[in-house]
């Protein structure tokens, strides 16, 4: 029988003060001042084969990513599950493509979207977005001879990404990533 040392409350330790989860607008505000960092844009690995990453410190415990695109790539079908994100183009041009949409959480695997759905944004080095949780969407750097970089920023921490196909108005649910997958 193992006994715990009883702490009476005025001897215990002040509780540090709870954080508070970073909002949409600090996560785009962080992403904005971190894609204005040229030192730090520029020293991204580039690789004309593949996007490249590095993870970086997220404000308020958030997960944080800068992100290289060769000319040509994007993300596929996607959404980032019950987290909220912003992403910011630092260099080059994206383009993001969009549903205006909430899509159900679990239980599908097939769905027929609506023809007024569609959204499309094109983002150059300094714009970006905010998104809420579920936000489906592709981003892709239509360049046919430009990296850009960007950088987003998620909270919670990703707890998985899953990743659809799209023909036509069908959207398919095709796999479901967990952050052991891409870290």
């Amino acid at each position: 029988m193992s006994v715990s040392p009883v702490v009476s409350p005025a001897a215990a330790p002040a509780a540090a003060p709870a954080q508070a989860a970073p909002t949409q607008a600090e996560l785009l505000d962080f992403a904005r001042r971190t894609a204005a960092d040229a030192e730090l844009v520029a020293s991204l690995p580039l690789d004309p084969e593949g996007r490249t990453w590095v993870r970086l410190e997220g404000p308020g415990g958030s997960e944080a990513w800068l992100i290289g695109w060769p000319p040509g790539t994007g993300t596929g079908w996607h959404d980032h599950a019950d987290s909220v994100g912003a992403f910011v183009t630092a260099r080059g041009e994206l383009k993001e493509y969009s549903l205006a949409v909430r899509l159900p959480t679990d239980g599908w695997k097939t769905l027929e979207l609506t023809e007024d759905v569609d959204r499309e944004r094109t983002l150059p080095a300094g714009r970006g977005r905010s998104f809420g949780r579920h936000h489906v969407h592709e981003v892709l750097n239509e360049s046919g001879e430009e990296h850009a970089v960007s950088v987003h920023a998620y909270y919670p921490p990703l707890p998985r990404i899953r990743r659809f196909s799209r023909t036509g108005q069908i959207l398919r649910l095709e796999q479901v990533e967990r952050p052991e997958d891409w870290q």
